[in-house]
């Protein structure tokens, strides 16, 4: 058996699927992996502590449109939510906001043509109860990984630049 340079990996890139990384850019496979891996745990995350803050049932999406309608206190459009969140099909922020409205976490109002979606006093309390305890479990969690504030902000930024190159291919390979 051949001796191992001790800096290379053992196994190759570690990716979901091997017949997408064969390419020019292995390292592609390897985030893309990475986000499937951090967007389910992300997930569960969000689902997991919104139970623990007192609202059961919630799915991801649900409370993604709860913390953005709480988002600087003001009231929100329904194509803003979609917008920020990048929710292609309104149907789904639709179906969410009335969930939230029927636990009583949001109101609906009308302004001129449009409905706007706003926080409630129990869907701020909720949202208090769940940045609480994201601050006694994630927070504290990830400051022991070691990883400097600097370096988490350029993560973010690559995963925002991305999530733009991918609507552009998305958008390429809808019009082919």
């Amino acid at each position: 058996m051949a001796d191992r340079d001790a800096t290379e990996p053992p196994f190759g890139p570690i990716v979901s699927s091997a017949h997408l990384a064969d390419g020019a850019m292995p390292a592609l496979s390897e985030v893309e992996f990475g986000m499937i891996l951090c967007g389910h745990a992300f997930e569960r995350w969000m689902e997991r502590c919104m139970t623990a803050a007192g609202q059961p049932g919630l799915t991801a999406t649900e409370i993604l449109v709860l913390h953005t309608v709480t988002h600087r206190g003001k009231a929100k459009r329904l194509a803003d939510i979609c917008l920020v969140l990048g929710i292609e099909d309104t149907h789904l922020a639709t179906y969410a906001i009335r969930k939230l409205e029927a636990k009583g976490l949001v109101s609906r109002e009308k302004s001129g043509k449009e409905r706007l979606v706003q926080v409630t006093s129990e869907g701020e309390a909720a949202c208090r109860r769940y940045r609480d305890l994201r601050e006694r479990i994630l927070v504290a969690g990830a400051a022991e990984l070691g990883v400097s504030a600097e370096a988490m902000s350029s993560v973010a930024r690559l995963m925002r630049v991305l999530s733009g190159h991918y609507d552009q291919a998305a958008r390429t390979a809808a019009s082919l």
